[in-house]
């Protein structure tokens, strides 16, 4: 090969690897979110770096915990196995398991701030639970 059409091969697999191996800013859910913001600190506790449902959470409202690939709610605990970001909106198949079963389920996510969030329902167009982050 000549050294510009090689220059020309290496310049496009540069360019190729930069847009594959920098992807966009990705939502970052991280932490304990609620439905009623002046309830995190009787929906979660801290300790030792991990965040948990307090005792008796669940007649605080609801909430769920964002740490890594796990999402954890009142009642389950689900384990993120693929999302796509389209805009506002995160999409995300969960691997999700209860006391009495396990399954896969659809979850999205549209962000309206750092801080709030809104769970839509696809099967239900118009439905959404709002979020807010717990200072934690």
């Amino acid at each position: 090969m000549t050294t510009p059409r090689l220059s020309a091969l290496s310049l496009l697999v540069s360019l190729c690897c930069l847009s594959l191996g920098a992807p966009a800013q990705a939502a970052d859910f991280t932490g304990a979110w609620t439905t009623d913001a002046t309830a995190c600190n009787k929906m979660f506790a801290k300790s030792g770096g991990r965040i948990s449902f307090a005792k008796d959470s669940e007649l605080s409202g609801g909430g769920l915990i964002f740490q890594g690939k796990e999402i954890q709610g009142t009642g389950a605990a689900c384990r993120i196995k693929t999302a796509k970001e389209d805009g506002e909106v995160t999409h995300m198949i969960l691997a999700c398991a209860t006391v009495i079963m396990l399954s896969d389920m659809q979850f999205s996510v549209r962000r309206v701030n750092a801080d709030e969030i809104f769970r839509m329902f696809p099967n239900m167009p118009g439905m959404e639970t709002k979020y807010y982050r717990c200072p934690m």
